[in-house]
């Protein structure tokens, strides 16, 4: 309400800024027909004038207009593609360091092109960031054609490899051409180009795998630069808590998670403190009794139990909060595979810390892996907050500007659409029960197949995806089913997902990356339907479903289908409404559209919503404090490795240890003579001058001194 209200009488922010790109994009439709006028060779050449006057002092601001005019030329000539105005506003949104919130279909993959191309004339290197290797090498080897027409190189970095664009290269063994000509090459060589593509995880564990190595010629990356994030609510937002980390197996055997497991499953609800809202869960009194009785000992919160404890904590967790083809799948061969709850792909290789995965492992019966230490470790947060300028793209993150502004210090910009939206979003359809709103959904896309019209229905989980695919079966509609278990065909059944007559059956996974495109005869049946099968958490991540039709103005209709049982519904008053329908006498299979109660629902997702940023908020300040430590000694540690004289920074670190030592032992000079001879191997001389020398501040003087001379005695050697 206080927005709106200072938005009346100063203005919409938003609106400024758009306006003020606006009149740029003028300046480039007027050079456009300079460069339409000059040969390839002519437009490469540009690139070293542009460079060059950068190093006559010119700012990136100062060139933009005639570079971004640039890039749309050769995009022309390379791909057939020409950036419309608005991804020209959305480009210089970028640039200024801030996150572009573009609608499906609205080509983020060409408007990165500006930007990327303004900042590596720099020399100082541009990355790009995708959620997945498919993405990171599809882009890179569409896009690296505008950049190689002008001169840049352009590198990959996914999962164990990495290839440079090379035209002269080959490779018929990649169905998609775009990616025909990335040639594998060295990490190193792949972050020495102009522009570098590739997943936020490579670059988080690439930076911490830096300040592992022991010689220059090992290290990989540049200093961190510019650097866009697609899907940055994804990764900025929905990943930010979970750390990446480097580890070594564990001293600790593991063992008593099966134990556990079994004591866990013998627990009845009255046993334990379950909070669904803060997914949290902890014995009661009556709990702790029965535990002790099973374990038969005496006081669980004994100092010699502290073990069990962490345990039984662990096991109660993985038995209450998280469930099978939900968070998590058992893979063919035994492993515990995490779902990502934010866009339903199975995340290989992640595992849950502080023993919860042991504890699921246990709890399902399978191998339980040994457990781990960490030898390095930094999140999605604070990785992304060394870059010198940090940007996104999205089509959903007006939900989350306050978080992008307080955490990382950057503004939403919500870019116009090329064509106006044509989709209708219709009011929440809300039943009495689970299984009379999966009754009417079931006969509405029946309805809908009959007519033609192509349908996709969203889902929240693998196994509300699973059972209504067997609810479709027995009704006879045949349908297509994507999610975490099948993603490998998630290209083709996205294909197939606008042609008429065609039923979907996906989770989060079709929210991101993904084009629905409409058959023949479709749009004149009223476009693609998406019917959402419950509501998620996050208003984001319904957005993103809605967003799979109505792309480039195409027609559509979204819907959602919710009932009194589903989990947002039930812990957040959903009884109320049951009993008031119930007092109504609405069937169970009729449902009510009230604007109030969608309006409850919005108000329930923005408590979870709140409480997660919150949640995130805490565990970047706590993190901050390592953060800080971290960042001082990886510098450190890069600038001696690169051979650059820190002798000064060592010295200064070396004095001031000493002084914080001495200080500490000033008052008492028998506890400091005494702890002198265990801490610091001074000569007998230098001990004899400290302990002749009674003033105290000159007795510290002198300390550091001789610190530092032993500093320099032992790097000599």
């Amino acid at each position: 309400m206080k927005t709106k209200v200072l938005h009346k009488i100063f203005g919409d922010p938003q609106a400024k800024t758009v306006k003020r790109l606006k009149k740029k994009v003028i300046e480039i439709n007027e050079l456009e027909a300079v460069y339409e006028k000059m040969k390839l060779p002519a437009l490469k050449k540009q690139t070293e004038e542009f460079k060059k006057q950068l190093a006559d002092k010119k700012t990136l601001d100062d060139i933009l207009p005639h570079a971004f005019a640039v890039v749309r030329e050769a995009a022309k000539r390379t791909l057939g593609m020409r950036h419309f105005d608005v991804q020209l506003i959305g480009g210089m949104a970028l640039h200024e360091g801030n996150v572009a919130e573009m609608k499906t279909g609205e080509g983020k993959t060409l408007v990165a092109t500006l930007p990327v191309y303004l900042h590596a004339l720099s020399g100082k290197g541009a990355h790009v960031v995708t959620v997945n290797d498919y993405l990171a090498q599809r882009d890179a080897g569409w896009m690296a054609e505008v950049y190689d027409a002008l001169g840049l190189t352009t590198g990959v970095i996914i999962a164990e490899q990495s290839f440079i664009y090379d035209k002269e290269f080959v490779n018929k063994d990649h169905a998609d051409k775009r990616m025909q000509h990335l040639k594998p090459c060295t990490r190193k060589e792949a972050y020495a180009a102009d522009i570098t593509y590739g997943t936020n995880n490579e670059f988080g564990f690439d930076y911490l795998r830096d300040n592992m190595v022991n010689t220059a010629d090992n290290l990989r990356q540049r200093d961190l630069n510019f650097v866009i994030v697609d899907e940055v609510d994804s990764i900025l937002i929905d990943e930010a808590r979970t750390p990446l980390i480097i580890s070594a197996p564990s001293t600790d055997s593991g063992a008593g998670y099966s134990l556990f497991a079994d004591i866990a499953r013998k627990l009845v609800p009255e046993d334990y403190e379950l909070d669904e809202k803060r997914r949290s869960v902890a014995l009661n009194d009556q709990g702790v009794e029965k535990v002790q009785k099973l374990l038969k000992i005496d006081n669980l919160y004994d100092a010699e139990h502290i073990r069990l404890i962490y345990h039984m904590d662990q096991a109660l967790k993985a038995e209450t909060l998280f469930h099978r083809d939900k968070e998590y799948v058992v893979a063919n061969d035994g492993e515990i595979v995490i779902v990502d709850e934010f866009t339903g792909r199975l995340m290989h290789g992640r595992r849950y810390n502080e023993g919860l995965h042991q504890a699921i492992e246990a709890k399902e019966g399978v191998e339980v892996q040994q457990e781990s230490m960490t030898l390095a470790t930094i999140s999605f947060q604070n990785y992304f907050r060394l870059y010198n300028t940090l940007s996104g793209m999205t089509g959903t993150a007006m939900t989350e500007a306050e978080e992008f502004n307080q955490i990382y210090g950057i503004d939403v910009i919500e870019i116009p659409s090329n064509k106006p939206l044509a989709r209708e979003d219709r009011t929440d359809k809300i039943f009495k029960s689970k299984a009379g709103k999966y009754a009417a959904l079931i006969e509405e896309v029946k309805r809908l197949h009959k007519k033609g019209q192509p349908v996709l229905i969203g889902t929240v989980s693998i196994e509300n995806n699973e059972e209504l695919s067997n609810l479709l079966e027995k009704a006879k509609v045949p349908h297509q089913v994507l999610n975490a278990k099948n993603n490998e065909s998630e290209a083709s059944i996205v294909a197939k997902a606008g042609q008429k007559g065609a039923v979907t059956l996906a989770t989060n996974i079709a929210g991101r990356g993904t084009d629905i495109v409409l058959g023949e005869g479709v749009r004149k049946l009223g476009g693609l339907v998406v019917l959402g099968s419950e509501r998620h958490e996050s208003r984001r991540i319904d957005n993103q479903l809605r967003g799979r039709c109505g792309r480039q103005g195409d027609p559509g209709m979204t819907q959602f289908y919710v009932s009194c049982e589903d989990d947002l519904m039930r812990v957040f008053g959903g009884d109320r409404i049951k009993s008031l329908m119930e007092r109504l006498g609405v069937p169970e299979d009729q449902a009510i559209e009230n604007r109030t109660v969608s309006r409850t629902l919005e108000n329930a997702q923005k408590k979870v919503e709140g409480y997660n940023f919150d949640t995130r908020k805490n565990v970047v300040q706590y993190d901050d404090v390592m953060n800080r430590h971290r960042k001082a000694v990886y510098t450190i540690r890069r600038r001696a490795l690169l051979a650059e004289d820190i002798s000064k920074q060592i010295k200064q670190m070396v004095e001031q240890e000493a002084e914080g030592w001495a200080m500490a032992h000033v008052t008492d000079a028998k506890e400091f003579y005494r702890e002198l001879e265990t801490v610091f191997p001074f000569s007998q001389k230098q001990v004899k001058d400290l302990k002749t020398t009674e003033d105290p501040k000159e007795r510290v003087k002198r300390f550091k001194e001789y610190a530092y001379e032993l500093y320099i005695e032992r790097e000599e050697v």
